[in-house]
């Protein structure tokens, strides 16, 4: 399978013809029975829904050592008790993640290069979606493209020179699934011609819940067609996962009313189960090999971008917002990292 830069873009909408063949024709193949022994592993937002279910997956797997990632101690640690006494043979840890600060994901990323041995798996699942516009005042940015854009980002960037002094030489290269969604491919993307593009998500008067989290995944597929040319598959595969629509998890909390009523009643129908959406992640990260590096998995197989990215605004969109999101984060010396990256 060629990888999904290679693939013609899917002129079919999203709605219904992808929706439909994801959440109603597509099957789950069956997870090749791996042993994960030895291996350690970084699951962000696993306390509850998918990223709680993908943790347990890969302890299934015989995964040795695992680090869920979470915003609140007392929850992380009491998921993280339902998994060791699931699987006692593992040593489970909880560590602290804040995706809306910026000096958590430094902290975390630095506390990964000081205090472990070796990595293998990380799956950046936190994410979220807000019904309201909202930003982050650290920051200034709206709340899901900070969370659900520039922080994974920043978070992977700076978790590529981790794998690559502490994995290189085990088990292959390492491996980091980033969560998006498919709804990327229904993002309209009114404002790709915008300069300063990046300030453009945060202008109130555009917000819509929908389109701005459509876009918010969308932004992943831009920066990684762009991050590929950079990170070798032998160092480490770099991939985006999509679960599909879900039911129960608490990815919808924020919704109320005739939007909660609709959406339950959408899921009944149409939504994955919480055990076969994980399976995507772990599919991604312990199935998939080199052929899935800089790819967008969807249905556990690889597909191709979000039109745009095909076409020539939205090359030019993908290079703008390559250089504004490594602007954004130099204060964590991405460039750096980038520029090390095929040394």
């Amino acid at each position: 399978m060629p990888p999904s830069k290679e693939l013609l873009p899917n002129p079919a909408p999203y709605f219904p013809s992808i929706f439909i063949e994801t959440q109603f024709r597509t099957k789950q193949p069956p997870t090749p029975q791996l042993d994960l022994t030895g291996q350690v592993a970084i699951v962000t937002g696993a306390n509850t829904g998918l990223g709680l279910e993908a943790a347990r997956q890969l302890l299934v797997l015989r995964l040795t050592h695992l680090i869920i990632a979470v915003r609140s101690s007392a929850k992380g640690e009491a998921a993280a008790e339902k998994l060791r006494r699931e699987h006692p043979q593992a040593n489970v840890e909880v560590w602290l993640l804040d995706m809306s600060s910026y000096n958590s994901v430094q902290s975390f990323a630095q506390r990964s290069r000081e205090q472990l041995t070796r990595i293998d798996i990380v799956i950046l699942n936190a994410g979220l979606i807000k019904l309201d516009y909202n930003t982050v005042a650290s920051t200034g940015h709206e709340e899901m493209i900070q969370v659900n854009y520039l922080s994974t980002m920043l978070l992977a960037l700076l978790m590529l020179p981790v794998f690559k002094q502490k994995s290189a030489g085990r088990n292959g290269p390492g491996r980091l699934t980033i969560s998006n969604a498919s709804l990327a491919l229904a993002a309209k993307f009114a404002n790709k011609n915008a300069l300063p593009l990046l300030a453009s998500f945060d202008d109130p008067a555009r917000f819509d819940t929908t389109e701005q989290y459509s876009a918010s995944k969308l932004l992943a597929h831009l920066f990684l067609w762009e991050l590929v040319e950079y990170v070798p598959s032998t160092d480490v595969v770099v991939n985006l996962a999509d679960p599909g629509f879900v039911k129960g998890t608490d990815f919808g909390r924020d919704q109320s009313g005739m939007r909660a009523i609709a959406a339950k009643l959408l899921g009944a129908v149409a939504a994955r189960d919480h055990v076969t959406a994980a399976s995507t992640y772990v599919d991604a990260v312990v199935v998939k090999g080199k052929e899935s590096h800089g790819c967008f998995l969807m249905s556990w197989d690889i597909k191709p971008f979000a039109s745009v990215c095909y076409t020539a605004e939205g090359k030019q969109a993908a290079k703008r917002l390559w250089d504004e999101t490594l602007h954004e984060l130099e204060f964590a010396g991405v460039r750096g990292i980038v520029d090390s990256l095929g040394h």
